[in-house]
């Protein structure tokens, strides 16, 4: 599944007990903060944009990042590396993955309304460098249980929620993965990343 050399890296937030947001629904998300700020945390997405062109979105996480990360690009005071993930965000490849958008209010964006699976399939037949979803808990379920996905990228906080939204659901195809790259930072955050074990057809 890797025409092209092209990777399918996702990526999420999760908390000590696996869940990727708490008991008070999609916006209960206090946990990630400052965790998020740490040295480790930013070089975690450095390292998930920079080898990257594409990125895959759904609606929702869409309008939240394009209205937040490419103005940091510009802000003298931001940290580089935030600067740098907001200019990636604003001139890369987006792919939003949408049934009610029918045009893409952001420049160099294409909407589908297709299975994620569908999607990822046609962007491998193109060129450029990886696909990376960043923290769309639907679309990386959907990619999970077709198999699309090359590499599991992870951001761990040591919180534990007690409850909310896991991202690995009961039914999964089983899968084996091999550990690419780990570290660990301040307040105890650790990044982890995992890359797919395929057997040759």
């Amino acid at each position: 599944m890797t025409s092209n050399g092209r990777r399918v890296v996702v990526n999420t937030n999760i908390s000590i007990d696996g869940y990727y947001h708490g008991p008070g629904g999609p916006q209960d998300m206090a946990f990630v903060m400052p965790y998020a700020l740490t040295d480790v945390a930013r070089d975690h997405l450095t390292g998930l944009w920079q080898p990257a062109t594409t990125a895959l979105l759904g609606r929702t996480l869409a309008e939240g990042f394009m209205s937040y990360w490419p103005p940091v690009a510009d802000q003298a005071d931001a940290d580089p590396r935030d600067r740098g993930y907001g200019a990636w965000m604003r001139d890369a490849e987006k792919v939003v993955l949408s049934s009610t958008l029918t045009e893409a209010p952001w420049p160099n964006t294409r909407v589908f309304d297709e299975p994620a699976e569908d999607v990822v399939d046609r962007l491998k037949t193109e060129e450029g460098g990886d696909i990376v979803v960043f923290s769309s808990a639907s679309v990386i379920k959907a990619l999970l249980a077709a198999d699309r996905v090359d590499r599991l990228s992870f951001m761990i906080f040591p919180e534990i929620l007690g409850g909310g939204a896991r991202l690995f659901d009961t039914g999964l195809p089983a899968s084996k993965w091999g550990l690419a790259h780990t570290a660990t930072g301040e307040y105890g955050v650790v990044s982890l990343a995992y890359d797919r074990l395929r057997t040759a057809d």
